[in-house]
């Protein structure tokens, strides 16, 4: 077999079980690990899959700019929002930070849903304003252009002074080990103060989105309140479970 051909044939396994070891691969291909370790070597410098200690695992959706994933699985996105809106209480304060599933939840508030929203997105304020019932607080600071989102200290400042009701954490990455992550050092400080400041935090994340980790730590599994999906896969949401998440299909 020759290495690309093996190599495509990782890239399937990893797809279809998120995480592999080394010592099964080797024993699947019947070569040595050291052969499957190389061929890991090569495919996370690729950027196709992040090594571990004992193998690889699933680097999760390719990093793309908000408009890029503004026109991407609206009826995904619209499916999570429908099963979110009934858990957000009228009149209290929400944090909405960036994502275009948050900015699709926002969208779909019925117009007489009376509360304040807090965001460091411009696409989010500009849909919060347009509702009759809604105040809106933005935050301001520098503007990610591929996250389209406000990062800095002036935010940071802000959410000092304030105390959260609920959170809608937009998700890149979640982990039932590690928890929420991202691949930009900047959001992941932006979101662990979001938590930090919140009584409630509640993640809209579809089935590409778990098992999966990034670089920068944002919270650990047992921060996120509420966990609403689309998953199937029953163990996958048993562990986030164990963690005392409430999750919620979608």
């Amino acid at each position: 077999m020759l290495k690309r051909e093996r190599q495509n044939l990782i890239l399937e396994e990893l797809n279809a079980k998120k995480k592999i070891l080394a010592i099964d691969l080797s024993r699947k291909f019947e070569v040595s690990e050291d052969t499957i370790r190389r061929d890991l070597r090569e495919l996370d410098q690729l950027g196709l899959v992040k090594r571990i200690y004992s193998g690889a695992i699933s680097l999760g959706p390719a990093v793309t700019t908000f408009e890029q994933r503004l026109s991407s699985n609206v009826e995904k996105k619209q499916a999570l929002v429908a099963q979110t809106l009934p858990l957000l209480t009228e009149d209290s304060v929400i944090l909405i930070d960036g994502g275009t599933t948050n900015l699709e939840l926002v969208k779909a508030l019925p117009e007489e849903f009376s509360a304040t929203i807090v965001t460091n997105s411009p696409f989010i304020t500009i849909e919060a304003i347009k509702k009759r019932n809604i105040k809106t607080i933005a935050l301001g600071g520098i503007v990610a252009k591929r996250a389209a989102i406000s990062l800095g200290v002036e935010a940071l400042t802000v959410l000092d002074e304030m105390r959260i009701d609920t959170y809608l954490m937009g998700i890149y990455n979640f982990h039932p080990e590690i928890g929420v992550t991202v691949h930009s050092q900047q959001e992941s400080q932006m979101k662990q103060k979001m938590c930090q400041v919140s009584d409630e935090v509640i993640a809209m994340a579809s089935a590409d989105k778990l098992n999966v980790y990034s670089n920068y730590i944002c919270c650990t599994p047992e921060v996120v309140t509420i966990l609403v999906t689309d998953a199937k896969d029953q163990k996958l949401l048993a562990e986030f479970s164990k963690k005392n998440i409430h999750v919620k299909p979608a």
